[in-house]
């Protein structure tokens, strides 16, 4: 018994140890915020989408088509990570941010691009020289 007792104390002891060491859900997901948040502020073109979205690859295609090399961050849970990036926290990914502001989803970017507005717009945001 003796032996029983002092091998489930070291247990106890290393899961004590291990949830210590383990983020609180709360933590991770506000540093998952924070990264995004700071990745919109550092990039001139940022396109934020879940992993292996077909939509994305389009949007990043297009953006490339312009001669622009859009950052790309992949989500697993976007509502949480972007709520406190976009006012409002309603957003349709992929999202695409423009000079550290919304421009929308991929709907958002054909309409401007069809337009011809994109281009004046990544020029301004300092994502395209030409």
């Amino acid at each position: 018994m003796g032996v029983e007792a002092t091998t489930a104390a070291a247990e106890e002891r290393l899961l004590a140890a291990v949830r210590q060491q383990q983020p609180a859900p709360e933590a991770e997901a506000a540093a998952r915020e924070e990264e995004v948040r700071r990745a919109v502020a550092e990039c001139p073109v940022l396109v934020v989408g879940r992993r292996g979205c077909c939509l994305s690859h389009v949007v990043k295609r297009l953006l490339q088509g312009l001669g622009v090399n859009p950052a790309v961050h992949e989500v697993a849970d976007a509502e949480a990570e972007l709520a406190g990036v976009v006012d409002g926290g309603d957003v349709a990914l992929p999202a695409v941010f423009v000079g550290g502001r919304l421009l929308g989803g991929l709907d958002r970017l054909m309409a401007v691009h069809i337009s011809g507005d994109l281009v004046p717009i990544l020029k301004d945001a300092g994502a395209l020289w030409l």
